[in-house]
């Protein structure tokens, strides 16, 4: 592995390592995730929105491995639960929730909303921090949605088989991961941020203030 262009995806989570890897890839950019790697920390997302958790776990990380980190915070935000599960997505049935867990306790709020209020969007949040843990690139990005009254679809994870794009009339769980790469809101993050890790990483390398 090239350490110039070795960063580190501040995850443990399998299905976005995947959609992330995939993203990097075309740019010379080798990854790994945190499952499993010596060093790691665990970050308490105590910040009070996507992007101030994004940055915490990157920071965090990154001062942790003296290695470049690229973090996001991602989630869901319901219109007719206020904004919920919002930065809570993970965990929004207790903590340690699984995705079912999850989703049937979204069905069950939202089980007297009529599909005209189920309005949803999935926002992304990203940093990439350098080894000294300062960030020096963020970015963002949302996918815009309805939520389903039922579960469609066995692709993805989290949210997907009940977030619906309307543009495909078809949930996140039953789009492939070709058509996610484009419109998901962690693919359109993650191309906004995509310029800030080649210049970081490609140009300048892995060791911080060359």
């Amino acid at each position: 592995m090239n350490a110039a262009t070795s960063l580190v995806l501040g995850t443990t989570n399998a299905g976005k390592l995947r959609e992330l890897a995939e993203l990097l890839e075309p740019q010379g950019i080798t990854c790994c995730s945190l499952a499993g790697l010596a060093g790691a920390i665990d970050v308490e997302e105590t910040g009070s929105s996507f992007a101030e958790n994004a940055a915490l776990k990157a920071s965090q990380q990154a001062t942790a491995l003296s290695r470049w980190v690229l973090a996001e915070d991602s989630g869901l935000v319901v219109d007719a639960l206020g904004g919920a599960p919002g930065i809570y997505s993970a965990r929004f049935s207790a903590p340690g929730a699984t995705d079912a867990r999850n989703n049937s306790l979204l069905l069950e709020r939202l089980a007297s909303q009529p599909a005209a209020t189920r309005a949803a969007h999935y926002a992304c949040h990203a940093a990439l921090s350098d080894p000294t843990g300062r960030i020096v690139a963020v970015s963002s990005g949302v996918c815009r949605g309805v939520i389903a009254d039922r579960l469609v679809g066995a692709g993805g994870f989290g949210y997907d088989p009940l977030f619906i794009v309307p543009e495909y009339q078809r949930t996140f769980g039953e789009l492939s991961p070709a058509v996610k790469a484009v419109i998901s809101h962690r693919a359109r993050a993650m191309r906004a941020i995509l310029p800030a890790i080649g210049l970081w990483l490609l140009r300048r390398g892995q060791p911080a203030g060359d």
